[in-house]
């Protein structure tokens, strides 16, 4: 018996359809899931210990003076820089959040499957704080816990940014677009998965 033309006579479903994506984008999009997930729950973890831990107590220093953990509340951006725009400052976290929601749909790739999962935990981790945290909703401080010498305090979820922002700029020069193939040449290649 025939099968109907382009169909599976084995009724194997791996085979992509109109309707269905291809496999290594269905990986990348659990891998910027767990990512995200992953990391926004480290995020989240690190500061409700640093607030029940550090809260009114001296530097506690990890490895001399090279990390101290010391607790700070950040009502601004990086660098405490805009500390009166808290609210357009939670607003604009809102819409670099959705933005990545949105991309993270087209992501076929490893590199930024991992570049904009770590991106989403650590916008929506420093959001968390900004709408839950005191004084109040859209204008809560940022917990920032890490000092190191000659830098601002920060957290893993500026960590994750920075991450981020970094494996983003490896993919845009090894022209890596989202959907995983290389921009330059005439014929596009897929990402190699090793």
């Amino acid at each position: 018996m025939q099968a109907a033309r382009g169909t599976s006579l084995t009724g194997d479903s791996t085979i992509p359809g109109p309707d269905r994506r291809p496999p290594s984008r269905a990986r990348a999009t659990r891998l910027f899931a767990v990512v995200a997930i992953a990391a926004y729950a480290l995020d989240l973890g690190t500061k409700l210990l640093a607030v029940d831990r550090l809260t009114g107590r001296p530097d506690v220093p990890v490895v001399g003076d090279l990390l101290v953990l010391h607790l700070t509340r950040n009502p601004g951006a990086a660098f405490s820089t805009g500390t009166e725009y808290t609210v357009l400052l939670a607003c604009v976290a809102v819409l670099a959040a959705l933005v990545v929601l949105y991309l993270s749909r087209r992501v076929a790739g490893t590199g930024w499957a991992v570049a904009l999962g770590l991106l989403l935990a650590g916008v929506t981790g420093n959001l968390t704080d900004r709408i839950f945290r005191s004084p109040g909703p859209f204008r809560g401080h940022v917990i920032d816990f890490l000092m190191v010498p000659h830098w601002p305090v920060f957290n893993v979820a500026d960590m994750c940014i920075n991450a981020a922002a970094g494996l983003i700029l490896l993919q845009a020069f090894r022209g890596i677009r989202i959907d995983g193939h290389r921009a330059t040449g005439d014929e596009p290649r897929q990402e190699s998965r090793a």
